[in-house]
């Protein structure tokens, strides 16, 4: 039998990670990134994942993106790390390397199960769901602060999508983490919207690491309300409330309670002292970041459902504030979120 063929297309911090634990696992995958010093770098010295497990060193296959057009194999299997607000051209730029029965997964923040169907279709699509810490300031090196053991991954097929499938995803990512299957994968990465609404942005624009901003005065009930603002959108979509993060059914009951549990389990077992946002990461590399597809995906849920986000919304405003160069990232900013959940 053939060797599943697979790529990892996003070879950041996350992106490097996943990839060296399938590297070290003998699979057939490549990594295809858009950072030429990271892949020049990987290329010469290998890659190195600095994590609680130890120290991970591989010399992994690499492609430049511009490379991807001399492809001539195609992918049983891509597995996706961009940035969510690059999901529909880099979901495109793939689609003519991906086999007419392969799967394009998208292990990204935010709502991107769409922007897949749109480039590959439904029957080449699967959802997933990504719990991984990692940090990469310099070029072929990342700092993992998630260890195998507590990174955590669903994998589930869209309605129309790929039937029973589900196992061949979950197979490959075991190597790199936990994997739930999920039945309803869109309601599964809503969950995880709502974990994202009340931590990624929120903490990147205080400029802290997510326990320091957590513990800092006013700052949880903040993130509390943004993250119920977001559960509220999802009952109006129609959403059911599932487990996410090794929960139980019993924990997600209470729909008044499901964001504190999860924001307690959030921290409890995922988020280690230090470790920063990719929000704040891109904030720190002058890059645009993801709020567009978290809190800002909220906000323009709620105004079509009819459900007020105004905590959400004062996030996304201070968030663009920042991007534009009006404020930096800064515990005074508190005071700016505090007003909108008064």
């Amino acid at each position: 039998m053939t060797q599943q063929r697979i790529a990892v297309l996003g070879a950041g911090a996350n992106g490097a990670s996943v990839g060296a634990d399938l590297t070290a696992a003998g699979l057939d995958v490549v990594l295809i990134e858009q950072w030429p010093e990271h892949v020049e770098r990987m290329r010469a010295d290998g890659l190195r994942i600095l994590s609680p497990d130890g120290e991970l060193r591989v010399r992994p296959r690499t492609m430049h993106l511009c490379e991807v057009a001399t492809l001539r194999d195609k992918f049983d299997l891509v597995l996706m790390l961009m940035k969510a607000y690059d999901s529909a051209w880099a979901a495109r730029l793939i689609a003519p390397h991906l086999a007419d029965d392969g799967l394009l997964a998208g292990l990204q923040n935010g709502m991107t199960v769409d922007a897949i169907t749109g480039a590959v279709g439904v029957e080449r699509t699967m959802g997933t769901v990504i719990e991984v810490s990692s940090t990469m300031d310099e070029p072929g090196v990342v700092h993992r602060h998630t260890a195998v053991a507590q990174s955590w991954f669903a994998v589930g097929a869209p309605e129309g999508g790929p039937v029973g499938r589900t196992e061949e995803v979950a197979a490959v990512l075991r190597h790199s983490g936990t994997v739930q299957l999920a039945d309803n994968i869109v309601a599964t990465k809503w969950m995880k919207l709502i974990s994202n609404s009340t931590l990624l942005v929120t903490s990147a624009i205080l400029g802290l690491p997510m326990l320091d901003a957590l513990h800092t005065p006013g700052m949880r009930e903040i993130m509390l309300k943004a993250g119920q603002e977001a559960l509220d959108v999802a009952r109006a979509i129609g959403h059911p409330i599932l487990p996410i993060f090794g929960l139980t059914r019993d924990e997600v009951a209470d729909p008044a309670r499901v964001v504190e549990i999860m924001l307690d389990k959030l921290f409890a077992g995922f988020v280690v002292p230090g470790a920063t946002t990719t929000v704040l990461q891109d904030w720190r590399k002058s890059r645009h970041s993801e709020v567009d597809d978290l809190n800002g995906h909220v906000v323009s849920e709620g105004a079509r459902f009819g459900v007020r986000t105004p905590m959400n919304a004062a996030v996304v405003e201070i968030a663009h504030r920042i991007e534009r160069g009006e404020l930096m990232p800064d515990p005074a900013n508190l005071a700016l979120m505090a007003a909108a959940a008064r």
